[in-house]
């Protein structure tokens, strides 16, 4: 079995700590596509309570092993200049969110428990307040679980969950839990899981109702939402070929002045590896959609193929070429819809840190380069090019729409700068800027320009 270097921007995961592995201590060779590995669990802010007493010098710091906690604090500054999701508007704000987990474990096995609190607030917001930004106050996880360690063999754990839970499925591009965004996403229902990161293979079954976030109010489950799930992740060809096939069914039954009844099924399989000493390593996947919304039949696909080449040098110099495809609604007035639905998915990193795209009628191939001149510092850049799959569908998530294909069907040229570096294990601090060169659908939105995003962001993990 093999480890392997992976990168560490933007994932919840690139900090290691004691109670879960992070990327690099995975037994198993670990995708390097962007952003695109799941987060440990607990997350990667959370330590055992004995780890901590022992660093502040207790004589009995031991006896504290069954307890998780950690306080994770993160604020961002941002200049944005024609910001087009938020109507072409510019701003100067701030982004606060405040974390903080506890855990108890092993001390009365099989029964175990965690809790989450989130903070999430905004500064000096000029935009319209939404609750990707504003979710004050709030519990992320509350969950009680059964575990059982050697259930399906030595040290191939299974374990239940019921309660609020909060967590990345596959590849994080349709279920995740948000690392740069400044709100969380969150489910309310029901996790078996069968394995974990150390396992051969692993098997998670979903039945859940996703999470409704208000600004400063209590967060509720959205009962007339249910969302299922049924994830495979098999290891066995480590490092050179590892499957994660996937099946997500969201199943929504609207009541009152709204009525609608939608049923949407997913299907996919994300595939990567290493081809063999070459240095180049690839991630492949492909997700097809199909069911019901309102009177619409509804079919749609979405892809993702990269290839990179890694190069034998202390920098971990990296290089990579990738295409992203999401269809779009072809013809508005007729009996199907062909728009991927992104679910639960992030979009930060994946389409640009400008969040101005998203995995919906979507075609981006692009470049990344990746170099870490120190052990702590890694540095990050891209070249991107954006069309709408379809012209007649909108532009997601700016809800701008050209529905004949009168703008045309070229977005524009992102590029992309970031620097990471890890000042100590429990302090990170990062500085991006993206651009985004107008093509001819923006310049003949009104007032259609180019778009810059510019941010510096510090995490403290306690």
């Amino acid at each position: 079995m093999t480890t392997q270097p992976a990168s560490t921007q933007h994932d919840e995961s690139a900090t290691s700590q004691p109670t879960a592995p992070s990327i690099s201590e995975r037994k198993y060779y670990v995708t390097r596509a962007i952003s695109a590995t799941p987060a440990p669990d607990p997350p990667v802010y959370v330590h055992r309570a004995s780890a901590l007493a022992e660093w502040f010098g207790a004589a009995d710091a031991a006896s504290l092993s069954w307890l998780d906690v950690g306080i994770e604090q993160n604020t961002r500054y941002e200049h944005r200049q024609n910001y087009y999701p938020a109507g072409n508007l510019n701003d100067n704000r701030f982004l606060m969110r405040n974390r903080a987990y506890l855990g108890i474990r092993e001390i009365v096995d099989p029964l175990r428990f965690g809790f989450e609190f989130q903070d999430a607030r905004a500064f000096g917001n000029d935009f319209p307040e939404i609750t990707q930004d504003v979710d004050e106050n709030d519990l992320l996880q509350a969950f009680g679980e059964l575990y059982f360690q050697n259930a399906l063999g030595e040290k191939h754990p299974l374990s239940f969950r019921a309660g609020r839970q909060s967590f990345d499925l596959v590849n994080r591009r349709l279920v995740a839990r948000n690392g740069f965004r400044n709100s969380t996403n969150a489910f309310d229902g029901f996790r078996l899981r069968a394995g974990d990161d150390t396992t051969s293979w692993e098997i998670n079954v979903l039945a859940a109702m996703p999470v409704e976030r208000f600004a400063r109010r209590l967060d509720q489950p959205d009962d007339e939402r249910w969302f299922y799930g049924l994830t495979g992740y098999f290891r066995a060809l480590d490092p050179g070929i590892l499957f994660k096939p996937y099946y997500f069914v969201l199943d929504e039954d609207r009541k009152g002045f709204n009525k609608y009844d939608r049923e949407l099924h997913t299907v996919g399989l994300n595939v990567f590896g290493l081809l063999g000493d070459s240095g180049f390593d690839y991630d492949l996947d492909g997700a097809w959609q199909f069911g019901k919304s309102r009177r619409r039949n509804h079919r749609a696909f979405a892809t993702h193929a990269e290839l990179g080449y890694t190069i034998t040098h202390d920098w971990k110099p990296r290089l990579a070429a990738f295409v992203d495809y999401a269809s779009g609604d072809r013809h508005p007035f007729d009996r199907t819809n062909e728009r991927f639905d992104r679910l639960f998915g992030a979009s930060h990193m994946f389409y640009a840190p400008t969040d101005m795209f998203t995995r919906e009628n979507l075609i981006q191939p692009g470049l990344r380069w990746t170099v870490k001149p120190l052990k702590n510092l890694t540095l990050e850049s891209f070249y991107r090019a954006y069309w709408l799959a379809s012209d007649s569908d909108t532009w997601s998530p700016s809800n701008v729409r050209a529905r004949y294909g009168r703008n045309g069907d070229f977005l524009g040229h992102g590029l992309d700068v970031a620097v990471i570096y890890q000042i100590t294990r429990q302090w990170t601090i990062e500085i991006g800027y993206a651009h985004l060169t107008a093509g001819e659908f923006i310049q003949n939105l009104p007032n259609g320009d180019d778009s810059d995003f510019f941010y510096v962001q510090t995490t403290l993990r306690l």
